[in-house]
């Protein structure tokens, strides 16, 4: 078996000449791990085909051509198995802007759409844009790890929901979804007449020990009610380049994407297309080698929690570059990462953004170099001793 490619992030020096959000929120003191922006340099097949297009002055709209959906497929083949028929690949800005456009077109004003707090804040906001009421059925925790509640799901299709924004794998927990659990959930929504939207963004930085599931592939009542939306942003940290895909696999769900305004696909980011299709079709190897230093970090994040934050509870991830963190014992009010924001100079992801179930949480994003992973729980472990509640 070959080894992946070795995959660094840059130092401090270099990261603080990006320009993003995530270099320029907050002065240079201040270590940012709250954004979902990783660390590491770009794939050079990725870095190639943008140079390529720059050459030769090729940044005009996107042409909505066949080659997107066609690199989306063949990726999808080789990393999970999963057999899309590219004609069922529609692309957009970003997934978000698919939720979106797909929840309008199924729903009504008013209608209900379920998700599974704590989970990415945007979808609080997502739902309200396309003119539905949320309703939450938040995740359920036990020995064995995260779980959907398909009980609470299944009652809020019966009282009305109509459809349902999955986040697979879960973020902020880094949680693959089950096959039988997605199962599950698509014979529900198949009795209900609902449709189940799943946000699978984070599904390249599935870890090596765990498998990613679309959920497309988990029955014929999901594809019969499911629209999956995905990006190569995360991964290969391309979301400025605005380009994710849109992928179906019934005629039924085809025809919601088809019936989308024109200006849903024109959105789409001709550099974007370009980043994506190199990424998709050139950048397994480096993905390898990125997934293999995101594992040595989230080690090494258990060891130190372990070590200079015992109070700190912590499930290690198996998907993405986000660390999900219960510091209630450390008595740190309800909006800890503003208190350590102050105190220790790290930014972290708010627990309470994530919904009312991650209050006492922060989300730290592990997709940096080992120094300054070690630098940041270094920091927050200064900053919170004689905090700790030992009971």
């Amino acid at each position: 078996m070959l080894e992946s490619m070795d995959v660094r992030a840059q130092t401090l020096d270099e990261l603080r000449t990006r320009t993003s959000v995530k270099w320029r929120s907050y002065p240079a003191d201040v270590l940012p791990l709250f954004v979902a922006e990783h660390d590491f340099p770009l794939a050079e097949p990725v870095a190639d085909a943008l140079h390529a297009c720059i050459r030769r002055s090729d940044t005009g709209y996107s042409s909505g051509g066949p080659e997107l959906p066609e690199a989306f497929a063949g990726f999808a083949l080789s990393r999970w198995g999963w057999q899309v028929d590219p004609a069922h690949v529609r692309s957009t800005a970003d997934v978000s802007m698919g939720i979106v456009e797909c929840l309008r077109g199924l729903i009504e004003p008013g209608d209900r759409v379920v998700i599974t707090p704590p989970v990415y804040p945007p979808f609080f906001e997502l739902v309200r844009e396309a003119g539905g009421v949320v309703a939450e059925a938040p995740l359920l925790e036990d020995a064995e790890g995260w779980h959907l509640d398909l009980t609470a799901i299944e009652d809020a299709f019966a009282a009305g929901a109509k459809a349902m924004v999955l986040c697979n794998p879960h973020n902020p927990l880094g949680h693959p979804h089950d096959r039988s659990e997605l199962e599950a959930l698509a014979a529900i929504a198949e009795r209900h007449g609902a449709t189940v939207v799943s946000d699978e963004i984070h599904a390249p930085l599935t870890h090596r020990d765990a498998r990613f599931v679309p959920f497309l592939t988990v029955s014929e009542a999901a594809r019969e009610h499911g629209i999956s939306i995905t990006s190569a942003s995360k991964a290969f940290n391309l979301a400025g380049l605005k380009c994710a895909v849109m992928v179906t696999a019934s005629p039924r769900m085809r025809a919601i994407i088809e019936g989308m305004y024109q200006e849903v696909f024109w959105r789409t980011s001709h550099l974007g297309v370009h980043a994506s299709i190199a990424a998709f079709q050139h950048g397994s190897e480096w993905l390898d080698g990125l997934l293999a230093s995101l594992e040595e970090n989230r080690a090494l994040l258990s060891r130190l929690i372990h070590q200079k934050l015992p109070g700190v509870g912590f499930r290690e991830p198996r998907a993405s570059y986000l660390a999900w963190l219960d510091v209630r014992r450390l008595q740190l009010g309800d909006e800890p990462a503003r208190h350590l924001l102050t105190r220790a100079r790290v930014a972290l992801g708010a627990g309470r953004d994530f919904g009312v179930q991650g209050t006492g949480f922060v989300r730290l994003n592990f997709g940096c170099s080992p120094e300054v992973l070690t630098d940041a729980v270094d920091r927050i472990a200064a900053a919170t001793i004689g905090t700790y509640d030992r009971h």
